[in-house]
């Protein structure tokens, strides 16, 4: 049953007061279920709050690990780095061969001749620098008047061209003080292949910037044969002579022997012949080479 209080009296009414009892009617009103099920709504409220700050608890951990893992790959990235570069900082650095040079350079302060060859070939000087035409015996000097020294020779070696009749090929280089530069144009012997026999006269040629007079001269024998060609240039008041020379042996005799490529020996004792420089001689060097030939 509902009380309904009159207001008729004159005191002044409290706000609080009216709006409680306003509840506590309105409560007083309800039924049993209702207040059951109010009592359930506040308990799941409840529930659900208590949940809530339960998972904005278990959340905080996730965050971290969100922005932690940010310093964990610069940890484990700068470990396999360091080792290789230290690996490479600490390895020993590989030698390299050095290859040595294909020339070599011959050069004598006397006679001032300076020239290149191979590091293959074999290098005489002095009295050893006398080469032999194959099986012929020595090699002549071309000089029109005696007084010719040899000043170095290099050898070719014997297996240059296997498979062929290929013998030997050398360049030579003699000096003879004793001409005068006309004397120093012309040759002992020259060129005899004129079908008469008669010789052929010198040819003028450039190597390089020099001028020289040219021979050559042709030997053989029933097993060898040797092609020479000469070149005479006049410089440091001396005539200088240079001698390129082939030898082959066993060319329709000997068994698989096919003729060696003439043009190509050549054209390997030429280049050795341009690279030829005469130098400056002083003159105490040439009294003394002039003084060791007259005692010859």
């Amino acid at each position: 049953m509902t009380t309904i209080w009159k207001s008729d009296d004159k005191k002044p009414t409290n706000k609080a007061t009216s709006a409680n009892t306003i509840s506590g009617t309105m409560l007083s009103s309800w039924s049993r279920q209702q207040k059951r099920a109010i009592i359930v709504c506040f308990t799941f409220l409840g529930l659900f709050l208590a949940m809530s700050a339960c998972s904005k608890q278990s959340q905080k951990p996730a965050l971290v690990s969100v922005s932690g893992p940010a310093a964990t790959p610069a940890t484990t990235v700068a470990a396999p780095v360091a080792a290789p570069a230290s690996a490479v900082a600490t390895a020993p650095a590989k030698k390299t061969a050095k290859k040595r040079p294909a020339n070599v350079t011959y050069s004598d302060p006397n006679s001032g001749v300076l020239f290149l060859y191979p590091r293959k070939f074999a290098l005489m000087t002095g009295d050893k620098a006398l080469p032999q035409f194959a099986p012929l015996g020595d090699a002549v000097m071309n000089f029109v008047q005696p007084g010719g020294v040899a000043v170095a020779i290099v050898e070719a070696p014997g297996g240059s061209y296997p498979g062929t009749d290929f013998a030997s090929a050398f360049f030579n280089v003699n000096v003879n003080r004793n001409l005068s530069e006309q004397e120093c144009e012309h040759f002992a012997f020259v060129d005899s292949h004129n079908v008469n026999g008669a010789p052929v006269d010198a040819a003028k040629v450039k190597i390089g910037s020099t001028d020289m007079a040219t021979t050559s001269n042709f030997s053989a024998t029933a097993m060898t044969q040797t092609e020479t060609q000469y070149y005479h240039s006049y410089t440091n008041g001396a005539c200088y002579e240079y001698v390129l020379s082939l030898g082959t042996a066993g060319y329709g005799i000997k068994d698989g022997a096919n003729p060696v490529n003439r043009d190509e020996v050549f054209a390997r004792l030429d280049k050795i012949l341009a690279t030829v420089k005469i130098n400056p001689v002083e003159q105490e060097q040439v009294a003394e080479a002039a003084g060791s030939v007259e005692r010859q």
